[in-house]
């Protein structure tokens, strides 16, 4: 435990989880197992068939919610913890039910005491939206079971003992989404038993979608309170870290320091609280910043993390209780030591000059001091020159342009001989006297060495620009990529370096290495912060959602603004 930072989840809490869910798991194998069948008997005198069948069912259904339910009590989830005691009396009564199964009845009951006295462990606030879901869920799927279940009886309206009426056509489809049976008696037992199963797998799947949806993990919209005085930390400290001023992204929240000396951005992703780079101001105000964000987390049972901090930044996170690794490395150039002549820089050169004898030609300008007609032009450029309809980009992007706000941003403009714009970056501020990388866009018919042009036009400006070093990409993992090209590379490493590259015809981990590696930057370490390892894959897939790695549905909610 350390001091406002973020506590790992209590043994015993993490123990009551790991009860639940062997107890759902018992459930399961309950539910599947030969009824004892003196007990059947008995029960069969006073629960009809298609009743015992749907106990069996619903048995094996709680059990399944309650191994999902272990996540959210890990993280103290309220919720979680109201429906698990919801669950443990309802496996009471159909264990009951389902063959007089006493002693899974006699765990359940204990499973029941077990969560009322450790009621005070499960506080972490739900996310509101996932209620009004499970709602609509619930009723969708019910009133689907419903419709079937009268459309069934509809059809065999002459296969019907006696003459009831509609109202009781729909009394029976009723009760069945319950497993109970209604005023309707039907002449063949198969009949029967077919509008039971339909009603009955409906009910028990509209209980199972509504519990899952309700106990997902929330999200929440950017809280972007103290805007101003965030641009006002970025004109201070914003020479700290090349990432802060992507801090000003729409969909990025703010968390304060109780007093507001220092701020986190961070976003709520599939219940987990990813922040980005190094908290904004003084080293001094870090702690308060951070026990701020993990009190957040903790209180909604959020899984902090955080991509890309700096080595300062990661120290302070691992005193607040998070462990670190190291993520990658950002490849910066200061523009005083630049230079194109070398051998190492001979395919840099080569491109340049070949570019250069095709008459492109690049513009290095601030955002303020473009036309508004060169703007729109810029603005519409990088949308056609865009790969897919998603604007990519979290931890290292502003996902914007030609937003006023960004009058310091620089742009880097190339034009081909005839005067058409063939490709454009974007860098933000760092600093006085720093740029980083935002956005790269190209025509993919213009010549081979575009970027390459385009990237040295603003290195070679740096002096009349007054800028000291730029802040190229962020290569993932980059020292695997280097090492493995060493003499005496081991075998795990080559191994790690195989698997790598396999997972670069996704992403293009290895080829931005190397596109970044040709500038010969120096190497600076950025970080991954989590609470623990059990959680990276849970925050591999938020990060990987955040950055619209996955599909475009993960990321629904995202904003993006382009200003035309």
């Amino acid at each position: 435990m350390v001091r406002n930072g973020w506590e790992r989840a209590p043994l015993a809490r993490r123990g009551v989880a790991r009860i639940v869910q062997v107890a759902g798991l018992l459930d399961v194998v309950s539910g599947v197992a030969p009824p004892h069948h003196g007990r059947m008997r008995t029960v069969m005198e006073f629960v009809p068939a298609a009743g015992v069948l749907t106990a069996r069912a619903g048995t094996v259904v709680a059990g399944l919610l309650l191994i999902y339910l272990g996540a959210g009590l890990r993280r103290g989830k309220h919720r979680a913890w109201q429906v698990a005691v919801v669950l443990a009396g309802a496996s009471i009564v159909l264990h009951l039910v389902k063959g007089l199964d006493y002693a899974a009845a006699v765990v359940a009951g204990a499973l029941l005491v077990m969560l009322l006295v450790t009621r005070d462990r499960f506080t972490a606030l739900a996310d509101r939206r996932n209620r009004w879901r499970a709602l609509k869920a619930l009723a969708g799927f019910g009133l689907a079971g419903f419709g079937l279940g009268f459309l069934e009886i509809a059809i065999r309206a002459d296969h019907l003992a006696g003459t009831p009426g509609v109202a009781a056509w729909a009394e029976e489809a009723a009760l069945g989404l319950i497993g109970m049976d209604g005023p309707v008696a039907f002449r063949h037992h198969l009949a029967a038993e077919l509008v039971a199963y339909t009603t009955g797998a409906c009910g028990l799947l509209a209980a199972g979608v509504a519990l899952v949806l309700l106990l997902r993990p929330g999200s929440r919209g950017p809280q972007r309170e103290g805007e101003e005085h965030l641009r006002q930390l970025l004109s201070r400290y914003g020479d700290q870290d090349s990432l802060g001023y992507f801090a000003s992204r729409a969909d990025k929240s703010l968390m304060w320091s109780p007093n507001r000396a220092a701020v986190i951005a961070y976003r709520v992703v599939n219940g987990v609280s990813l922040a980005a780079g190094d908290p904004i101001g003084p080293e001094s105000a870090w702690p308060e910043a951070i026990g701020a964000w993990l009190g957040d987390a903790r209180r909604h049972g959020w899984t902090p993390a955080v991509l890309g901090c700096g080595n300062a930044a990661g120290r302070a996170y691992r005193k607040e209780g998070l462990d670190v690794v190291e993520l990658g490395d950002e490849a910066i150039v200061e523009t005083a030591a630049f230079s194109l002549n070398g051998r190492p820089m001979r395919g840099v050169r080569q491109a340049v000059n070949r570019m250069r004898r095709s008459g492109y030609v690049c513009r290095v300008a601030r955002q303020r001091d473009l036309t508004g007609t060169e703007l729109r032009d810029a603005v519409h450029a990088a949308e056609l020159f865009r790969d897919g309809p998603v604007e990519r980009g979290f931890s290292m992007a502003l996902s914007r342009l030609g937003d006023p706000r960004d009058a310091d941003c620089l742009l880097v403009l190339c034009h081909d001989a005839c005067g058409k714009l063939r490709g454009l970056l974007q860098f933000v501020p760092w600093g006085d006297d720093g740029l980083s990388l935002d956005l790269m866009r190209g025509d993919r018919t213009a010549d081979n060495g575009l970027t390459e042009l385009m990237v040295v036009a603003v290195l070679e400006a740096g002096e009349d620009l007054r800028v000291r070093r730029v802040s190229l990409n962020f290569a993932v993992l980059r020292s695997v990529f280097a090492r493995a090209d060493e003499l005496g590379a081991g075998p795990v490493l080559r191994l790690w370096h195989r698997l790598l590259r396999a997972a670069s015809r996704l992403w293009q981990i290895e080829s931005l290495y190397r596109a970044n590696a040709k500038y010969l930057p120096a190497w600076v370490p950025r970080y991954l912060c989590f609470p623990a390892a059990r959680d990276l894959p849970r925050i591999a897939v938020a990060a990987l959602t955040a950055e619209a790695f996955l599909p475009p549905r993960l990321t629904r909610g995202a904003d993006r603004v382009l200003v035309s």
